[in-house]
């Protein structure tokens, strides 16, 4: 969307982006939202992905939501995303899961928070800008 590509154009380098799903309460939390009705969180991190890298000057750059007291959990948006991630930066993109209570704190310091379609549980992320070259 227009704003979506505001937004990406707009954040600096080492600033966050939340994509989160369609249960996350991005207007309750969160000023700047930008809403991607009916788009799934695969590929709304590839169209992200195709105009946003991911930052190498922190690792892990990509935080995804994991229930809280299970961070080791195997969710299978987490696997999609860092696949589409890794596909996109031509190096392998580590996820790292951050409890349920720990993501909302952090997705509070986004830049902005893009609210997609996904119908997946915990199909949450944070991803952090790259230098654009």
């Amino acid at each position: 969307t227009p704003d979506l590509l505001w937004a990406l154009a707009a954040m600096g380098h080492g600033d966050t982006l939340a994509v989160v799903d369609r249960n996350y309460p991005a207007y309750a939390l969160h000023d700047r939202v930008l809403p991607l009705a009916g788009v799934d969180i695969t590929d709304a991190f590839a169209a992200i992905a195709a105009v946003v890298p991911v930052d190498r000057a922190v690792e892990p750059a990509v935080f995804a939501m994991a229930p809280d007291g299970d961070p080791g959990a195997v969710v299978d948006s987490h696997t999609a995303v860092r696949d589409v991630l890794t596909a996109s930066e031509g190096r392998p993109v580590v996820v790292q899961p951050v409890e349920r209570t720990e993501f909302y704190a952090a997705a509070r310091k986004a830049f902005a928070v893009v609210l997609t379609g996904e119908t997946r549980s915990y199909a949450c992320f944070l991803i952090t800008k790259g230098v654009v070259v």
